[in-house]
């Protein structure tokens, strides 16, 4: 579809939320079809977890963004699908790959919202795609697990924050799940989460830097348990780490139940977005170094370094062997 201003900042960079949302949304539908091809119980796909996605070009209104899905793995409740973005300038016709991205999703019961259903296998063209496809599998289940042990995390606000600390640009949202959000079994669609969730991280890059910023990469997002309509969900965001050019914020997402539902606020979403600062010009500027108070904020950005090195060290490795190619 073609990106128009709503979906845009001020600077005329579409949104990183409004391309994970349209991610998500030919996720759901190519995995809610598969699901559905042989006979037996009809369900909807439910998204789990979204891979690192790297925003490799930003899309400017006017534009036409092509996004196109194929599934890849199976497993026996799950599906993996590889979603690929193309904008195209219709005026010049001329094309750029911008996202890639991987989702899992899991089918649910159309009858039982908590029922998770047999998924139909696929033919793979050759026995190392399975393989290769199963060893993806057992790494994200591994991951969702541990991210989800240390999720307990809450954020508090800070009285008189000083500039470049990380009280000063954390910002929270606060949403209630309506009808327009939801799936048809009544919970929300992931791409919605993630659009708020992009929303509330660019606000708090915005706010630190005080510059255009455009999303650079989201790291995995594990969709811990689901958000049913009519609930109060708090986006929250807050710096943890800053190189030279990029700023890392950690998203959560806590869901309130909020009518007729005894359960306490639980811990849904949770991923970590990195954005970089840009100049009216579109060139990237220096961003302004993170000031760290307590130890909590300290042992946040040594592990947000070793994420940042870990990824700068893969990107070069894959870089040197195209280089071979």
């Amino acid at each position: 579809r073609i990106m128009r201003p709503d979906d845009a900042n001020i600077a005329g960079n579409v949104h990183g939320g409004t391309i994970l949302k349209m991610i998500e949304e030919a996720g759901a539908i190519i995995s809610t079809r598969h699901c559905n091809s042989q006979a037996g119980e009809p369900c909807v796909a439910a998204l789990a977890r979204v891979e690192r996605t790297d925003f490799l070009s930003p899309v400017c209104i006017g534009e036409v963004a092509n996004v196109s899905a194929e599934i890849t793995y199976t497993s026996r409740h799950s599906v993996e699908v590889q979603v690929n973005v193309m904008s195209e300038n219709i005026l010049t016709g001329a094309k750029k790959v911008t996202n890639k991205a991987t989702l899992w999703y899991v089918p649910l019961s159309l009858k039982n919202v908590n029922k998770v259903l047999e998924v139909p296998p696929i033919q793979y063209a050759r026995k190392e795609q399975e393989d290769e496809g199963k060893k993806r599998y057992e790494e994200q289940k591994l991951d969702r697990l541990e991210t989800k042990q240390r999720n307990g995390d809450v954020i508090f606000p800070v009285i008189n924050p000083e500039p470049h600390t990380v009280g000063y640009s954390q910002s929270s949202l606060i949403h209630l799940v309506g009808p327009s959000d939801c799936t048809l079994l009544g919970f929300v669609h992931g791409g919605v989460t993630m659009k708020l969730m992009d929303e509330v991280a660019g606000i708090v890059a915005a706010r630190h830097c005080k510059t255009n910023i455009v999303t650079a990469s989201v790291d995995a997002i594990n969709f811990h348990e689901k958000i049913k309509k009519g609930n109060v969900i708090t986006i929250s965001g807050r710096m943890t780490f800053t190189s030279n050019k990029s700023m890392e914020i950690e998203v959560f997402v806590d869901a309130d139940p909020f009518v007729d539902e005894p359960r306490e606020r639980y811990r849904a979403v949770s991923a970590f977005f990195t954005y970089v600062s840009l100049s009216k010009e579109g060139k990237p500027l220096p961003v302004p170094q993170l000031l760290t108070e307590t130890e909590d904020e300290k042992r946040r950005f040594e592990e947000g370094k070793g994420r940042y090195l870990q990824t700068k060290a893969k990107r070069q490795a894959q870089m040197q062997q195209a280089a071979r190619q």
